[in-house]
């Protein structure tokens, strides 16, 4: 039988250390929209940020001192009330994603990205090498160099 059996993995930490993890992670995926991780903790990351995202979509006193409870970032809490929620108001559930990616060097662990739904990733425009203007000290001490070896 299934009695009181844990749906949530104990990943191998103690309560209070699995607690600030996924604290640490989902206030992450809230800022920053995607979390690069391993695939167990992200499975749970996912799960996580739906039970917070519905709490969001109830915008309460009592739900946002919930979701302090449980993100511990005031700052992230903030944002998912605010900017986040307004993403998600037609959607009744599925709001993040599991995306697996490659091993992690080193111990060969699965690693996955969890992702909100509608997240859009933006291209910095990167410059090339050639692109890149030199800063203007090294341009000037150079030509000081020069300047001294014709003296």
């Amino acid at each position: 039988m299934r009695h009181a059996k844990k749906k949530t993995g104990k990943l191998n930490m103690k309560s209070g250390h699995r607690e600030s993890v996924f604290a640490n992670l989902l206030s992450d995926l809230i800022k920053n929209g995607r979390v690069k991780t391993t695939e167990v903790r992200a499975k749970q990351l996912v799960r996580l940020a739906d039970k917070v995202m519905t709490l969001a979509k109830e915008n309460s006193l009592h739900s946002r001192r919930l979701a302090v409870s449980r993100i511990k970032d005031k700052a992230a809490v903030a944002k998912l009330f605010s900017e986040v929620v307004k993403q998600y108001e037609q959607r009744k559930g599925g709001y993040a994603r599991v995306i697996r990616t490659t091993y992690r060097r080193g111990d060969a662990a699965p690693m996955a990205i969890a992702e909100f739904v509608e997240f859009q990733v933006v291209e910095d425009s990167k410059e090339t090498k050639s692109q890149k203007s030199k800063p203007e000290k090294k341009i000037k001490k150079k030509e000081e160099k020069k300047k001294s070896d014709k003296k």
